[in-house]
């Protein structure tokens, strides 16, 4: 096991320069969420000459992909890439605030970063092929491209399709992002549930809002008041639903639902009621059933707000993903390989560049400009006893992600990486676009590409060639799920949607003006 782990590591360190000059590709890229088409071009290319067997536009999403890779009969391990980067977080690869070159700063750029996710798994899964071609190690890879991970979009649409359904265990990675969860895997507390929604207004008829008999051959005369209309609907919904937290979801947890609105009016300045609007809502909590009560709150205020001001309204799912499970057999063998691997360490290019971030930000840079946390090892039940000091005992999940639709279907391990983070002073906080732009330099983010996909191939490999963790771990999943797949503890997919591709999701755009965002650069 040594010698095919070395193997592996020595692959993963022999293939950097590619590893980072596709990282910097896929950031300068700097695509959201279901608008991902470069990104995900770019790794279908790159599978197939890898070898892999890919389908694209998999559960009839676009920008997913399919990749399957098999050496013989044995398990089916499976990895993803992410690639959607965030509107309005546009940042060049430069120690100072400014937007990537012919861009504004409202266009897409990469913070957590999912560049070097997507790179980073990619990365151990090629060393895990390598290293199973060069022992022959039977068994099969099946690596994923998971787009609009920011909607939690793709994973609950793939696992009601059915494409996790062979996995006999899946590897999730995601840079550190949040304390203590760095250099570490989850273990009890995983994500939560999120739930995705539109609400969409239309003004069908506006000729019989209030009607007269004006003598007018127009219903609605240019001197008449006109119907409320769809904006005025969604004006409506925003503001009531400000208030669902004091009287439709009591406090008692840490939860959040935030709002943003889509498109508004289709209208003229003439005397023409806005025809559609639409307003998306994102709801963050623990439990299923907790998400359900809020989206009939919703409900409610849309339909009211829908009537008083002359409308209909249509709900439309962006998302709908289950909570995370846990796996303690699969998490601590991969905490035990990410212990031989050690926690990545960050050069002297790597310490000027955020040098010059603190000095261009009027700070005094630091001898060691990176907090310690991203060079530190932390035990999964130390991370765990600290995150559960900040939640109340009855909560079960905290934050969100939708990786957490692997656990349903195979042990998921759930690992997180440190990633260039400033040390911030008492009372400091650092601008976003200072973590944005060390995402897009290799020397800040390369040591955590290496470190993570070492980690990712030596536990595929454990998989691969452990029957006895695997046991273990599946013997967990099913006392965990009631029995397996289907038993009395084990949720479904909830995905009963079509893939929510149509609606007006920011993009770049292209006219005879050039290549820009959907807000203009100038």
């Amino acid at each position: 096991m040594t010698d095919i782990k070395d193997f592996a590591r020595a692959d993963v360190l022999a293939r950097m320069p590619e590893y980072s000059k596709w990282c910097r590709q896929i950031w300068d890229y700097g695509e959201t969420a279901w608008r991902e088409y470069q990104s995900a071009a770019f790794y279908v290319d790159l599978l197939r000459r890898e070898g892999f067997d890919v389908e694209e536009a998999s559960a009839g999403m676009p920008t997913a992909f399919c990749a399957t890779w098999s050496n013989g009969d044995g398990p089916t391990i499976g990895g993803y890439a992410e690639y959607d980067g965030i509107p309005g977080n546009c940042q060049a690869a430069e120690p100072r605030k400014a937007p990537r070159a012919g861009l504004s700063e409202h266009a897409g750029g990469h913070t957590d970063p999912h560049s070097a996710l997507g790179i980073s798994s990619l990365a151990g899964f090629l060393a895990t092929k390598a290293t199973m071609e060069r022992h022959n190690i039977p068994g099969r890879l099946k690596f994923f491209g998971e787009p609009a991970e920011k909607l939690r979009g793709s994973k609950p649409l793939h696992a009601a399709a059915g494409y996790y359904d062979d996995l006999d265990a899946a590897l999730s990675f995601h840079p550190f992002y949040m304390a203590p969860l760095c250099n570490t895997v989850r273990w009890d507390t995983h994500c939560g549930a999120a739930y995705g929604v539109i609400y969409e207004f239309t003004c069908e008829e506006p000729e019989t809002w209030m009607t007269s008999d004006d003598g007018s051959p127009i219903p609605a005369s240019h001197a008449s008041a006109r119907a409320p209309g769809a904006t005025d609907a969604m004006v409506q919904m925003y503001s009531n639903a400000k208030a669902l937290r004091e009287h439709i979801m009591a406090a008692g947890q840490s939860w959040s639902m935030n709002e943003t609105i889509l498109s508004h009016g289709q209208a003229t300045a003439d005397n023409i009621p806005a025809q559609i609007a639409q307003i998306q809502y994102f709801i963050r909590i623990s439990e299923i059933s907790d998400a359900d009560h809020i989206v009939a709150g919703l409900d409610h205020i849309a339909e009211q707000a829908a009537k008083l001001c002359h409308c209909t309204w249509r709900k439309h799912w962006v998302a709908k993903s289950r909570p995370g499970l846990a796996n303690h057999a699969l998490a601590q063998a991969t905490y035990a390989n990410l212990e031989k691997v050690g926690a990545p360490q960050w050069g002297e290019n790597a310490k000027a560049f955020a040098r010059q971030i603190q000095s261009n930000l009027g700070m005094e840079p630091m001898a060691e400009p990176f907090s310690p946390m991203i060079s530190t090892l932390t035990p999964p039940q130390e991370a765990e006893a600290k995150l559960r000091e900040i939640l109340p005992p009855s909560q079960k999940n905290f934050t969100s992600d939708d990786y957490t639709e692997y656990c349903w279907h195979a042990p998921t391990v759930r690992l997180y990486i440190g990633r260039p983070a400033l040390a911030a002073p008492k009372g400091t906080a650092y601008p976003a676009w200072a973590m944005n732009a060390m995402g897009g330099d290799p020397a800040c983010i390369d040591p955590m590409i290496e470190c993570a996909a070492q980690t990712l191939a030596m536990t595929a490999l454990d998989c691969l060639t452990d029957p006895n963790l695997l046991s273990k771990a599946t013997e967990e999943f099913n006392q965990r799920t009631g029995g397996g797949i289907g038993g009395t503890d084990w949720i479904a997919p909830l995905a009963d949607y079509a893939p929510p591709i149509n609606f007006k999701w920011p993009e770049y755009v292209t006219t005879d003006r050039g290549r820009d965002w959907v807000i203009p650069t100038r």
